[in-house]
């Protein structure tokens, strides 16, 4: 490590005593493949495994700043449905044998899936489920949230469905559901309830949009866009994320 920046990387932390910190932070890794194409990599395909792998180092990162709750978006309902089939189909292999594998030997995560699940290959669905039944019952452990074949409107539809079966299972009537619904209600069912809303979002690759990334759990979120290509994220980007969040957050004294 270049020791000038681990001497950033310690006055970082320093510079966070004291300020507020997000319990859940949510993560848009995006930038793979614009990362492998400017490191002149001949199949971009290879941004996804190192994207991959990198959400392992995030995770460390987040763990030592007491982050405890992470959601990562791996890929969309609309990568699924969109993109080469090549590449979807590496995507799901990384899923399966990166994600999946680690989180099931870093016991510091209990693994829960948001998304699609039937838009998966039997494989990679298999081994997500695995993997969170693996991690169900660490004690003391993070809430790691894996979003794959993931859309914020489609989730929002299947909580009000879910709302909808759970009236019809109980006989009640379809005006009385609608007067006494509330935004418990829903996130009753939504794809992982129980769960803090997330305090920062995080988008890297530049872009400037939330592109149908928890609609409902972000309303109150702070966005932090970052203008790295996933795979470049550093842990002094997240720790300056961190400390613009906490600014943010802390109190100001009055005159």
């Amino acid at each position: 490590m270049n020791p000038l920046y681990g001497l950033y990387t310690r006055r970082l932390r320093r510079q966070l005593t004291g300020l507020p910190q997000p319990r859940h932070i949510a993560i848009v890794m995006d930038g793979n493949r614009r990362w492998a194409r400017r490191a002149g990599l001949d199949d971009v395909r290879l941004g996804h495994r190192f994207g991959a792998q990198h959400l392992e180092q995030f995770l460390t990162w987040c763990a030592a700043a007491g982050v405890n709750c992470v959601t990562a978006w791996v890929a969309s309902a609309d990568n699924i449905r969109r993109r080469d089939s090549a590449e979807v189909d590496y995507l799901m292999q990384l899923t399966e044998t990166v994600l999946a594998d680690h989180v099931r030997r870093d016991h510091r995560w209990r693994l829960h899936v948001a998304g699609q699940l039937d838009l998966l290959p039997d494989s990679t669905a298999r081994a997500l489920k695995e993997a969170v039944e693996a991690t169900r019952d660490r004690v003391g452990a993070g809430d790691l949230t894996i979003a794959i074949g993931y859309s914020g409107r489609l989730e929002v539809l299947d909580a009000i469905r879910g709302v909808l079966d759970e009236a019809a299972e109980a006989g009640r009537d379809l005006t009385d559901v609608a007067a006494d619904l509330t935004e418990d209600d829903i996130s009753r069912h939504l794809h992982v309830p129980g769960l803090p809303d997330p305090d920062l979002v995080i988008r890297t690759s530049g872009e400037l949009r939330m592109s149908d990334f928890l609609l409902w759990q972000a309303t109150r979120s702070d966005i932090e866009f970052c203008d790295l290509y996933w795979p470049a994220f550093r842990e002094v980007d997240l720790l300056r994320a961190l400390r613009t969040y906490g600014r943010r957050k802390a109190p100001t004294t009055q005159p």
